[in-house]
């Protein structure tokens, strides 16, 4: 006997910001997340009383994973609060794909007659937990009581990699690892280094209005960043990772919250939830690329998040031209670029939308939970009328993990249910990726013919470290190598000179790290 499909829609959406660093405001993530479950219950248009009884019915909870305070059973705390008993209670692995992840599949366990109503939720307080570490007052006054005992600001910056040829490089942090892909594409390109500096700015420009006209956005009502503040590097906008001053990277220290309740028509319609809430979740796919940079195809491109896009519009019934709204996730840069040129989008003045937030930098990075925040801003517009239908790629890792969804005012074109499963593969395991040399040793070069790439970490005081990924010249294996000799590594930190394509030495250095050494006369093969 088969089941009657339910048509899963968004009927509430809340969000929460704290902007206030006062050790007396420091409000810890489950009091925000539970401000911004109260908003969304509100949001559903019921009266007190019916929207108490929805709340009730809450039998899936999904938790974002929270990087602010380690919460043994998150789910759960929140659920006590809550006065519910969901049958499903979840807290999200790592990841800024989570929110569309849980998403999609929220949507199919409503169609599925799985669950009735869903509750997704996500927040951070760091701004918060900062003030307190700064004022030496951790934990902070009067937040949930750990077993362990919190010392330090979770940052993805800061936290031990994994051991593996990119930790022997001392490589692996996202401030390192974009900036790999935002030089390879711009190479790529045959873009200089003087011209990609100014589209990234203006990209970055362009998102701080949006921010600045966004109630929730960490940085609205300070003064906007402009093209030229943030692609000047300056003692304030320091370089991080070349080619990103701090300016392009993710700013994480906020305090945001957000959340999501989901129905289905047929329940919302019992419920007498207005029409006028609803929308429409049509579809969402996912997969993530090798969980090891060096592993990529190249790095001018990601096969998920081109894949992930393909996907979510076909699972949707939609065609590229029928979005009326993106919102790319954007930690750096690259990420929202590489979705643009896969659509064929101009990346610089699109005829439509690519962030609803402002980015990770002006609206916030909300640790693991930004998209949520897409979500609930998407949900609004569409609502509003500012257009029919809206994408969100939401991106993890270090361009790992991708998520996309699509969400409508109106239902799917083609009448059929939501889809039963996520169209792609876990991973994706079809790309042709050059052999590995973990232990390099003679002529190499500065990838070209897979247009790889280069950054150079700063610190407060200047150049630090250079990364390069090479071609062995012998063999054409792949190879991570750091920079041998401070000539190399201040010719690379030189904006005058392509530096990819140029040849040089490597050797495997005492310490087992492979160490690059450019050729003096600066020629490019």
């Amino acid at each position: 006997m088969s089941i009657r499909r339910q048509t899963p829609i968004v009927v509430g959406v809340g969000d929460i910001v704290n902007r206030s660093r006062r050790i007396e405001d420091a409000v810890e993530p489950v009091e925000l997340m539970l401000g911004a479950i109260e908003s969304a219950v509100r949001d559903t248009g019921l009266a007190p009383a019916a929207a108490t009884a929805l709340q009730a019915e809450i039998d899936s909870l999904d938790v974002i994973k929270c990087w602010t305070w380690p919460y043994p059973d998150l789910p759960g705390l929140i659920a006590q609060r809550l006065a519910i008993k969901p049958l499903r209670k979840y807290q999200s692995s790592h990841g800024g794909n989570q929110p569309g992840l849980l998403f999609d599949e929220a949507a199919r366990r409503i169609s599925k007659g799985e669950s009735t109503v869903a509750l997704l939720t996500g927040g951070e307080a760091l701004a918060s937990l900062s003030a307190c570490a700064a004022a030496k007052r951790l934990p902070p006054p009067n937040w949930t009581s750990l077993a362990e005992e919190v010392t330090t600001v979770f940052s993805p910056t800061t936290r031990e990699l994994s051991a593996n040829l990119g930790a022997t490089h001392n490589i692996g942090a996202p401030i390192q690892v974009y900036p790999l892909f935002e030089a390879g594409f711009r190479a790529y390109r045959g873009q200089s280094v003087q011209d990609n500096n100014a589209e990234s700015a203006q990209l970055y420009a362009d998102f701080a209005n949006v921010a600045e006209a966004n109630d929730y956005a960490w940085s609205h009502g300070n003064e906007t960043e402009t093209a030229q503040s943030i692609g000047t590097v300056t003692k304030k906008n320091r370089m991080i990772c070349t080619p990103y001053p701090l300016l392009m990277n993710a700013f994480n220290t906020v305090n945001l919250a957000a959340a999501c309740i989901l129905t289905s028509v047929e329940h919302a319609t019992e419920l007498g939830i207005p029409e006028d809430r609803w929308i429409y979740a049509l579809g969402g796919a996912g997969t993530r690329d090798s969980d090891d940079f060096w592993k990529r195809p190249n790095f001018w491109w990601s096969p998920a998040i081109s894949r992930s896009l393909d996907a979510a519009m076909e699972a949707s019934c939609l065609g590229k031209d029928d979005i009326d709204l993106f919102d790319f996730y954007s930690c750096f840069p690259i990420v929202p670029k590489l979705a643009c040129h896969h659509l064929g989008m101009p990346i610089v003045n699109p005829p439509k939308p690519i962030t609803l937030l402002g980015g990770l930098t002006s609206f916030g990075g909300a640790g693991n939970n930004y998209s949520m925040h897409a979500i609930t801003e998407m949900t609004r517009r569409l609502r509003n009328g500012n257009g029919q239908t809206g994408l969100i790629l939401a991106n993890g890792g270090v361009a790992t993990y991708q998520h996309v969804i699509c969400l409508s005012y109106k239902p799917r074109r083609d009448g059929h249910p939501y889809p039963d499963c996520n169209p792609l593969p876990e991973y994706v395991t079809d790309v042709q990726v050059p052999a590995i040399e973990e232990k390099a040793d003679g002529i190499a070069t500065i990838e070209a013919s897979y247009t790889p790439t280069y950054t150079v970490e700063y610190d407060k005081k200047g150049p630090l470290r250079a990364y390069v990924i090479g071609r062995l010249k012998a063999n054409g294996h792949r190879l991570i190598a750091n920079h041998d000799d401070e000539r190399t590594l201040k010719e690379l930190c030189s904006t005058e000179i392509e530096q990819i394509g140029r040849q040089g030495t490597v050797r495997v250095g005492s310490d087992g790290r492979n160490l690059f050494s450019l050729d003096g006369e600066k020629a490019r093969l």
